[in-house]
């Protein structure tokens, strides 16, 4: 009795049914996914790779700079999958594919501005700090002043020298 009804119930909300087509709506939803995860992926991997450098450049340690690059991976990948989940359901009726494709385009292009802005947040935020940094390190003189120069009083404007006759 039991396994009939289950069954039913999973035969029912089984979206690969054989004969039956699937909604445009899943097919948009697992193309999103895929994309929106894949674009996460490469993003987050390049930026991780590349950015090393500049993020040695701005804490002045490798080993601290790397901790920090792996923190920024992991709160990239949150965001962005957050966001990519959280985006993802479309109140919008799709009946055909074209409406799908539309829909998926606006969705992978909020994705990638997401990508974009926090990015920029990213390089935005440190360029401060780095550049805080160096002010820092360039205010301190090397060497304490060993005294001070004496002021002269301002010399008086000098006209045209004298004519020779």
């Amino acid at each position: 009795m039991f396994k009939s009804w289950a069954y039913a119930v999973l035969r029912k909300l089984n979206t690969f049914e054989k004969g039956v087509p699937m909604d445009p709506k899943v097919w948009m939803y697992l193309v999103y996914l895929a994309v929106s995860i894949g674009l996460t992926v490469w993003v987050a991997t390049t930026l991780s790779r590349n950015g090393m450098v500049f993020l040695a450049e701005v804490f002045g340690d490798e080993k601290l700079a790397k901790a920090i690059n792996q923190l920024l991976v992991m709160g990239f990948y949150l965001l962005n999958l957050g966001y990519v989940t959280v985006t993802m359901r479309s109140g919008q009726t799709i009946a055909d594919t074209s409406e799908a494709l539309e829909t998926l385009s606006s969705k992978v292009g909020l994705v990638l501005l997401v990508l974009g802005a926090l990015h920029f947040l990213n390089v935005f935020f440190l360029g401060r700090y780095r550049r805080g940094r160096l002010r820092q390190q360039q205010s301190v003189p090397p060497l304490p002043p060993a005294g001070r120069l004496p002021m002269h009083p301002p010399m008086p404007p000098q006209g045209p020298p004298p004519a020779r006759a």
